[in-house]
């Protein structure tokens, strides 16, 4: 490479003079150079930093695009599953407990928080807090939710395994015989009162009969009252066990005592017109809980499907009761 020769004007010659520069003016030159192509390098290299990124950092803001939809793809089968575990939950209540007449689970538990938000708070130092602990949030929701399910088809299957002892102390058949429904003088519900000839809750259902039919036990039980009860006339109570009893009232004869356990079919009384009554019949009564309850749900293994809805229309047409 050939060396630069530098020449000026001279106005007096009229002529380019070569120049010699100073060491240290070629020393400045190189330096001038190298600082403008220092400057220019930076530039160039923050400018391109700015505009496109850095390697490091395109790399980091792909790992937290990953990451943030991994945390939607999560929350959203999170949803997905609460959904379903909602499905269990009516199915649980409305159905499963139903059959074995439990109570649905208490909407307060069902309903109630996972804790306080301080448990979060070592997650809000990440990047992203609020969508790390709204999925957080979800998954305690979650869990707390399948423990208190988990626990209700426990108590299920604990009731199911039951259910052959269950089914011998469940009424379950009529408390007189033959299945002549002109015996039924009126039905659970709303009667007028044959006395007072006013409008009364009816708790049970009136079976005419001559004196002396004899009435059986609906299911298996201990009878826990047999005597004179106000308005009932000669009454027997069974206890059937799971929530379960039955009355039987203006009866005529005790077959039974207090304390005796009984099979379902068994003797127990015969019907009368003892207590407040129009004429010989047996009232009778099924409550579950210490409540009444309609007896005519309760004849599943006495009758067929067709003499069951016959039942329910013949019951649902008597307007006037007997006691």
């Amino acid at each position: 490479m050939k060396r630069k020769v530098f020449f000026r004007y001279n106005p007096q010659s009229l002529s380019y003079e070569r120049v010699y520069p100073k060491f240290k003016d070629r020393l400045f030159t190189v330096f001038r150079h190298l600082l403008s192509g220092i400057v220019i390098g930076i530039i160039l290299f923050w400018g391109f930093d700015y505009f496109f990124g850095s390697p490091k950092e395109k790399e980091q803001e792909q790992e937290i695009q990953l990451l943030r939809t991994q945390n939607q793809l999560i929350s959203k089968r999170i949803d997905h599953a609460i959904d379903v575990l909602k499905d269990m939950q009516q199915r649980d209540d409305n159905m499963y407990r139903a059959i074995y007449h439990a109570d649905p689970i208490s909407p307060s538990i069902r309903t109630s928080g996972v804790g306080s938000m301080n448990r979060y708070d070592e997650l809000m130092s990440l990047s992203n807090p609020e969508m790390i602990v709204q999925t957080a949030q979800k998954m305690d929701y979650l869990s707390k939710q399948l423990y208190v399910q988990s626990n209700s088809f426990d108590e299920i299957l604990g009731l199911a395994k039951n259910q052959k002892d269950r089914l011998k102390h469940i009424p379950s058949i009529q408390p007189v015989s033959g299945r002549d429904l002109s015996r039924v003088a009126s039905g659970y519900g709303m009667r007028i009162d044959p006395i007072y000839g006013t409008p009364r809750f009816h708790a049970g259902m009136d079976f005419t009969s001559k004196i002396g039919t004899h009435v059986y036990a609906t299911g298996a039980g201990t009878v826990i009252y047999s005597d004179w009860k106000q308005g009932y006339g000669k009454c027997i109570i069974i206890d059937h066990g799971y929530d379960f009893q039955t009355l039987y009232a203006h009866l005529s004869e005790y077959k039974v005592r207090v304390g005796q356990k009984i099979k379902r079919g068994e003797l127990i009384a015969e019907v009368g017109n003892t207590g407040k009554s129009t004429g010989p019949h047996l009232h009778y009564e099924v409550h579950v809980k210490g409540r009444p309850d309609n007896p005519a749900k309760y004849y599943f293994m006495d009758q067929t499907p067709e003499e069951y809805d016959e039942m329910l229309r013949v019951t649902s047409n008597r307007g006037q009761v007997m006691d």
